[in-house]
């Protein structure tokens, strides 16, 4: 195989959640209590992608760190009624990716729970390490220090490893400590987000089986 371990981003790289969870809890949750941020699904996919969900949490919509533990509870309710499907193909992916030894390692904004969650609901082999949002925001992607500690912990140099991302975040993770980027193109059809993961990025995948294509060599 061309890299050890997979690190895989969760939402919109493995499964389509954006679209069908984030987003409209997201509209949700403005509606009752900031209804002057009003953001399309185009515009909250390209919030998220730069500067990052934290960013336009704390410093665009103007929440405190008490408010946005009040967000993050409010989503984590939603989210336990309404789990996203995993990407097609992405199952056999995964699947075939393990069996032939190879490790998957998640770093991702969603909580732990609710990712190990998805991957159950999904039937997605589990992953052999998660870092959600529960790490401490300074060592929090876009920090490198989750891919230091999969490397220590595997014994392995940066390009054994492939970050797998739709978002810039993950990108800037990868780029500081060298590991390979890849960017996961297939949740949304943005231009600008597009321009700037093919201008980038190391490599870039429109279509899932395009992955599948690079992993194997198929």
């Amino acid at each position: 195989m061309k890299y050890s371990c997979l690190v895989l981003d969760h939402d919109d790289t493995v499964v389509n959640s954006t679209a069908t969870v984030h987003y409209p809890c997201f509209v949700e949750y403005m509606g009752k209590f900031y209804p002057q941020v009003q953001y399309t699904l185009e515009e909250y996919f390209l919030k998220n992608f730069d500067p990052g969900v934290y960013t336009l949490f704390h410093d665009i919509i103007g929440m405190t760190d008490e408010d946005m533990h009040r967000e993050q509870a409010y989503w984590n309710d939603y989210v336990q009624f309404h789990v996203p499907e995993a990407f097609d193909g992405m199952r056999e992916i995964l699947r075939d990716y393990k069996n032939a030894g190879g490790r998957i390692c998640v770093v991702s904004h969603s909580l732990s729970g609710n990712i190990l969650r998805d991957y159950r609901e999904n039937d997605l082999p589990t992953p052999d390490l998660v870092f959600g949002w529960e790490v401490p925001k300074e060592r929090r992607k876009p920090q490198p220090h989750c891919l230091y500690e999969i490397m220590a912990h595997f014994d392995l140099k940066p390009e054994e490893l492939l970050v797998l991302d739709d978002l810039k975040p993950g990108y800037d993770m990868a780029r500081a400590c060298g590991v390979p980027f890849a960017a996961a193109g297939w949740a949304n059809d943005i231009p600008e987000i597009e321009r700037f993961m093919r201008q980038n990025c190391d490599l870039y995948f429109k279509t899932v089986d395009e992955f599948r294509a690079h992993l194997f060599g198929v």
